[in-house]
C-alpha cells in the first residue's frame, strides 16, 4: 500500500449545469499492480445489479386455508382454483414500480408445484384450475417474455409433502428415502430449467445443497443468478425486512462463500464477488390472507426500504401476494404504482450529473440551486474501490462538509436537509486502487 497523489481536470458545460472533474488530493490506496487481483463482478452479475429491482410472487394452496404455510404438505389440491388468474396483471404491477424481473414461487416449502410436473400428483395438474391443464409457471414465463421482463423461479428444497426439511434433508434420516427425494427434486429442477426459456434468477430457500442444484442450473441456465448456497452468485442480505446494512460490500471471503450461508454486510477485503439482494413482502406476510390487508405498507415505508436497499447498493425484491382468485389485490397494486411513480419523480431527472476517476470530483451547477439528495455510483465492473468519502458543498466561497460515508458500490443514495449551493465536491479519503466513479449526481426532490 502507499500514499498517492493524482491530478485530473475536465469540464463540460451546458445551459443547465457546468460539470467538472478535478483531482488533487491525498488518499490511501493500494498500488496499481494489485488492481488486477481485485474481486470484480462477472458480466452476468453486473447485468443483475444494474436491474436493481424485482418483484417476488408468493402463491400456493395455503391461502385457501388462511395460512402462511402449507398444512404440512397435505392441502387438498381440489381447493386451488384461481379462476380469475391474470398473469398480465402481475406483470402490470411489476412494471408500475419499474421492476425488471419477477421471481415466482414455483414450489414453496409445502411442496405444491405450480407447473404440471411428472414427479408428483401434488401439483397444478390435480386442481380445478383450467380443468387440470393449467401451468402458472409457463403462463407467467410467456407474459414476462412478451413484455421484456426477466423471469425467475423459487424452488424450495424443503418439501413438507415429501417429508423433506431444511436443505431438502428427509426427516426420517433414511438414506433410501433421501436418495428418492433427491431424485424427485433433481427432476423438478430440470423440468423448470428446461421448459420455460431463459431464467434470470433461481431462488433457493433454506440452504440448498450446492452439489445437488449447482450442476443442474449451470448446465441448463448458465446465465441465471443463483440465490444463496455455496453455488450462489448472489447472496441474501440477512433479513426479510428489505433492509441492507451500511456499509455494504459486494464481496465476501472465499470461506464465507463455501459455507453456503453468506449474508449480511459482506467484507471490504473479500475475494469473491457476491452482491446482496433484499427481499421483503408488501404486506406483513408473504402470502395473501383475509386478515392481512391492513398491514399493507405505506408509501413512506416503501420509500424507506428503497433508500436502505437500492440506496445502499443492494437489489430489492418486493413481494406481492395474489388472492384466491389469482389477482394482486387492487389496494396493493395501487400502492405499488404509487411507489414506482414516486421513485421516478425523485430520481429520473437529476439537476446535474458527472463521472470521473481520482480522489476528487467536482460537480458545478449553472447557478445556485436547492439540493437535498446526492446519488453516487462506482464503476463496479472494475471492482468496489472506495472505502471512505466526503461530500462537500460550496457555501459563500468556502467548502463545508455535507456528508460522509464509507461504501458506495453499485449505488449510494444520500438524503439530507435542503441546502443551496452552486457546486459540490466528492473527496475520496480512502480507496483500494484508483477510485472510479460512474455517477455523481445532485437532486432536489422536496415536495414542500
Amino acid at each position: 500500500m502507499r500514499w498517492s497523489r493524482r491530478s485530473f481536470l475536465g469540464c463540460a458545460g451546458s445551459a443547465a449545469a457546468m460539470l467538472c472533474v478535478s483531482s488533487s488530493a491525498w488518499a490511501f490506496s493500494e498500488g496499481e499492480e494489485s488492481c488486477e487481483a481485485l474481486a470484480k463482478p462477472t458480466p452476468l452479475q453486473l447485468a443483475w445489479q444494474n436491474v436493481q429491482m424485482g418483484m417476488f410472487i408468493h402463491f400456493a394452496p395455503n391461502i385457501y386455508y388462511d395460512m402462511q404455510g402449507d398444512k404440512g404438505g397435505v392441502s387438498d389440491p381440489k381447493i386451488f382454483n384461481p379462476y380469475r388468474l391474470d398473469v398480465n396483471q402481475w406483470v402490470d404491477v411489476a412494471e408500475s414500480m419499474s421492476a425488471r424481473y419477477i421471481v415466482l414461487t414455483a414450489k414453496h416449502v409445502g411442496g405444491f408445484c405450480l407447473w404440471p410436473t411428472s414427479t408428483t400428483d401434488y401439483s397444478i395438474a390435480s386442481t380445478p384450475y383450467k380443468d387440470g391443464k393449467g401451468d402458472i409457471v409457463g403462463e407467467l414465463a410467456v407474459a414476462c417474455r412478451k413484455r421484456n421482463v426477466r423471469f425467475g423461479v423459487y424452488v424450495s428444497p424443503r418439501d413438507d409433502h415429501h417429508r423433506a426439511g431444511l436443505a431438502g434433508k428427509v426427516l426420517s434420516g433414511n438414506p433410501e428415502e433421501q436418495a428418492r427425494y433427491d431424485n424427485i427434486y433433481r427432476r423438478q429442477l430440470i423440468e423448470l430449467m428446461t421448459r420455460y426459456g431463459s431464467m434470470f434468477e433461481v431462488w433457493f430457500d433454506g440452504s440448498a445443497r450446492a452439489e445437488l442444484i449447482g450442476p443442474i442450473v449451470h448446465k441448463y441456465q448458465p446465465q441465471a443468478m443463483i440465490f444463496n448456497t455455496a453455488a450462489g452468485t448472489i447472496r441474501w442480505v440477512g433479513n426479510e425486512e428489505g433492509l441492507a446494512p451500511y456499509p455494504l460490500w459486494d464481496t465476501v471471503t472465499q470461506q464465507e462463500h463455501l459455507t453456503g450461508g453468506a449474508s449480511g454486510a459482506g467484507s471490504p477485503d473479500g475475494d469473491v464477488w457476491l452482491p446482496a439482494e433484499c427481499d421483503v413482502p408488501i404486506r406483513d406476510d408473504w402470502f395473501w390472507s383475509t386478515t392481512n390487508a391492513k398491514t399493507l405498507k405505506s408509501l413512506d415505508k416503501l420509500m424507506e426500504i428503497y433508500y436502505k436497499s437500492v440506496g445502499r447498493g443492494a437489489n430489492l425484491l418486493l413481494n406481492q401476494c395474489p388472492d384466491r382468485t389469482g389477482v394482486i389485490p387492487q389496494a396493493d397494486a395501487v400502492r405499488t404504482a404509487e411507489f414506482g411513480s414516486e421513485l421516478r419523480r425523485r430520481f429520473d431527472a437529476p439537476l446535474a450529473e458527472t463521472s470521473g476517476e481520482g480522489v476528487q470530483i467536482e460537480l458545478r451547477l449553472h447557478e445556485r440551486r436547492w439540493i437535498d439528495h446526492v446519488v453516487l455510483q462506482e464503476r463496479i465492473a472494475e471492482g468496489q474501490r472506495v472505502r471512505e468519502y466526503v461530500v462537500e458543498v460550496r457555501d459563500g466561497g468556502q467548502w463545508r462538509t455535507l456528508l460522509t460515508g464509507s461504501s458506495i458500490g453499485h449505488k449510494r443514495i444520500e438524503a439530507f436537509p435542503k441546502v443551496e449551493t452552486d457546486s459540490l465536491r466528492l473527496k475520496i479519503m480512502k480507496s483500494v486502487c484508483t477510485p472510479k466513479i460512474a455517477s455523481f449526481a445532485a437532486l432536489f426532490v422536496d415536495r414542500t
